[in-house]
């Protein structure tokens, strides 16, 4: 993993209950694999996203699971693990309690989609071809 820390995403991090930590720090993992140059910044104030020509997904702890949302509506999900937001117009996300296992191999999967379309302008580019 080629990791470019913000120190935002690290302070975020740290301020979490340690089984939320432990999700967001695999989360994190599996993003930077799924392609190294994903950067990492903050926004709306605090909330960790990961950026790649657009963005690419976003984490945000609650009280009982982490959000990780996905910046792409269209790419396929063969897997099943998308169960937040179908039908929704510009994203959808993963929502993972505590004790719930993480489909690395999906998950990596979905997130190179993501980039690939960022990489060739984006899907709202790309649905108007």
């Amino acid at each position: 993993m080629t990791l470019r820390p913000h120190p935002g995403v690290d302070s975020y991090l740290d301020g979490l209950p340690e089984w939320q930590r432990d999700i967001c720090r695999e989360l994190r993992e599996i993003v930077h694999d799924a392609d190294p140059e994903i950067e990492e910044t903050i926004k709306r104030t605090v909330q960790p996203y990961f950026v790649l020509q657009g963005n690419v997904c976003a984490l945000l702890a609650t009280k009982d699971h982490i959000n990780l949302f996905l910046y792409d509506p269209t790419v396929p999900d063969p897997a099943g693990i998308i169960n937040q937001g179908h039908g929704n117009a510009t994203g959808r996300a993963i929502q993972i309690y505590r004790g719930d296992p993480i489909d690395r191999p999906a998950l990596t999967e979905l997130l190179r989609a993501i980039v690939a379309n960022n990489r060739a302008g984006g899907w709202r580019h790309l649905q108007k071809d």
